[in-house]
């Protein structure tokens, strides 16, 4: 196991959770409310990458040698950004929009240690097959995925059955691009 100082992840995704434990790295979630909000006019990885460093700014006076992990995950396809459904039906249009068709998935991360901010993304490209509305509705009744950006999961039934292929990071989808945040905490470390 990999000794880095006292990583704080400041997500309740238990995806994020998860993605940590299986790097066999330590951790403690702590929880600050955000607005999430950002500017008009930012492209895909900007609005990541502004709204992960947002999060961060929200721990500045409280850390000093601790590092704090935040991300921010965005779907996006034909200029348009899928954040999280505001309701079932939707997260119903959201999944239709996306099926038949590549959208992009970009996560922004920010990893804040004494005062530094050091932010990157990944992007990755998801083809989802030609879903029937049938599918689509019993996965978002069954699942509920409204705290999901572009209304899905790729570890969930929706995205085994549906997702034909990949162009770039599996972990990114999921939620947090591991591989870069390893190299970034290695860095980090050093």
């Amino acid at each position: 196991m990999n000794t880095f100082p006292q990583i704080i992840l400041a997500s309740k995704s238990p995806r994020r959770q998860e993605l940590l434990k299986l790097m066999d790295i330590d951790f403690r979630v702590v929880l600050k409310e955000v607005d999430e909000s950002y500017p008009d006019g930012l492209s895909p990885a900007e609005i990541a990458l502004y709204i992960a460093a947002k999060k961060a700014e929200a721990f500045d006076e409280d850390v000093s040698d601790e590092i704090v992990l935040t991300a921010d995950t965005i779907v996006a396809i034909d200029g348009l950004i899928l954040g999280k459904p505001e309701s079932t039906e939707h997260a119903v249009e959201m999944l239709q929009r996306l099926s038949g068709k590549m959208h992009e998935v970009y996560t922004g991360v920010c990893l804040l240690h004494n005062g530094q901010y050091n932010k990157f993304y990944d992007r990755s490209e998801v083809f989802f097959r030609k879903l029937t509305d049938h599918e689509i509705r019993s996965y978002v009744e069954e699942y509920q995925p409204m705290d999901k950006a572009g209304s899905y999961g790729i570890q969930q039934r929706i995205g085994i059955i549906g997702i034909e292929r990949i162009n770039g990071s599996y972990t990114n989808v999921v939620g947090l691009p591991t591989e870069k945040v390893y190299q970034q905490l290695l860095r980090l470390k050093s």
